[in-house]
């Protein structure tokens, strides 16, 4: 009987990167791979890239060049959005063999069949516009939390982004088949999945991209607070604009769905977000945010925002400072901005100079650790329940409350993949 071959993954960016990573693997071992840690040898090393980190190149080489120290006669195989976007640069990059875009990473297994190693690079990559279909995948974190991938792709064309260009239109799994899917990792004994996609809120478009009538985010989210054995749910991020107040209501509603929202907002200018191409005013933002907080007073929201786009200047920094500043929100997560080939971000001026960009994201990280503070001083001495997780760091454990406030205590075995009532 012929030997296994074994294979180990490395996963670059987003929580979609690591479920679809999570799948690929999945698909490897049913072909009869052994999988591996990433640092141990392999015969193959497959490496899930992204396109939104700024220096995915230099990444993806260092981590090439660990694998050529480590294992010279092993596969290298390249996916993911910067594979899909610049994949004559990543065959360019010495010891990979392989290079595969959007539509070919869960095909990897045949892929290898034909594959023997030589000096040059086999790329497998379509045009952007011809990948349709969709592949439903979902990691599994020490069997507590989930991300399951119920959207991929996005219709819409910020002015900073190039995710359309490296995952495509935007679809959908059915949601026939993600209520399959949760109660499969349900049957696994995972308490709670978070929901992921490129433009979660997008969700309804069939794999090939065209709208399905019956089928919502609304509705989906409605159909999965039944199923069984699922304890917690949560929206990894929605944009403003298509989280509407059905969805608000009905999490407020819900005993499974938790009062945590991350919402997107980029800007607090209207006239840099109508530069970055956004579908909504601050207006609407702030509303979303009141709306939240007046049928869920204790529940978690995080923004995304841009500092340093393309036309910022102090006064449009200083309205985005003084609109979060003002607004309910539990956090940030800011973003420098940094520039994409092929964005019509690029055509935008003046460019705002790097040092102002890095002065900008310390101040927005300052403000939103005082966020943070103030949003767990809030909840100070209430009750809440923490859902533990598995892994030990330095003997103390990890749980997080319905309503995202991270709490660590020493580690009981007892207590993992617990909901555990909790004094904060």
């Amino acid at each position: 009987m012929a030997e296994k071959r074994s294979v180990a993954f490395h996963t670059l960016g987003c929580k979609l990167n690591f479920s679809e990573t999570s799948a690929i693997s999945r698909l490897m071992e049913k072909e009869g791979f052994v999988k591996k840690n990433f640092d141990e040898a392999a015969d193959v090393y497959v490496i899930n890239t992204c396109s939104v980190t700024d220096n995915a190149d230099k990444e993806c080489r260092q981590l090439v060049r660990r694998i050529q120290r480590r294992a010279p006669e092993s596969m290298v195989v390249i996916t993911g959005c910067y594979a899909q976007l610049k994949p004559k640069e990543i065959a360019q990059i010495p010891g990979v063999d392989l290079v595969l875009g959007a539509a070919e990473k869960f095909n990897i297994a045949q892929h290898l069949e034909a594959l023997t190693k030589s000096d040059q690079a086999k790329i497998c990559s379509c045009d952007i516009e011809e990948v349709s279909g969709f592949n439903a995948s979902w990691s599994v974190n020490d069997r507590t939390r989930t991300f399951l991938k119920v959207q991929d792709g996005c219709d819409y064309s910020c002015s900073f982004c190039t995710i359309p260009m490296a995952r495509g239109k935007s679809r959908s799994d059915s949601i026939q088949n993600v209520l399959e899917n949760a109660k499969k990792i349900a049957s696994e004994g995972v308490k709670e999945i978070v929901l992921t996609g490129v433009n979660l809120g997008d969700f309804g478009k069939g794999p090939d991209g065209n709208k399905k009538h019956e089928e919502s985010f609304y509705e989906l989210v409605r159909v999965l607070d039944e199923v069984e054995r699922i304890e917690r749910y949560r929206i990894s991020s929605i944009e403003p604009n298509l989280l509407t107040n059905e969805i608000i209501e009905f999490v407020a509603g819900s005993k499974k769905f938790m009062p945590h929202f991350h919402i997107p907002l980029q800007s607090g200018s209207n006239t840099l977000l109508a530069l970055m191409r956004r579908r909504y005013k601050r207006e609407l933002y702030a509303d979303r945010v009141q709306r939240i907080k007046t049928l869920m007073p204790h529940a978690s929201i995080g923004v995304d925002v841009i500092v340093g786009f393309p036309g910022e200047t102090e006064k449009e920094f200083q309205e985005t400072f003084d609109f979060l500043h003002e607004l309910e929100v539990s956090y940030l997560h800011v973003f420098t901005y940094s520039e994409r080939p092929n964005t019509h971000a690029l055509e935008i001026k003046p460019v705002v100079p790097v040092q102002v960009r890095n002065e900008r994201n310390k101040t927005l990280r300052n403000l939103s650790y005082m966020k943070q503070q103030y949003f767990q001083q809030q909840h100070s001495g209430q009750k809440r329940k923490v859902l533990f997780e598995g892994h030990a760091k330095n003997g103390m454990m990890e749980g997080y409350t319905d309503n995202y406030i991270r709490v660590a205590t020493p580690y009981r075995e007892e207590w993992v993949n617990q909901l555990v009532e909790w004094s904060l």
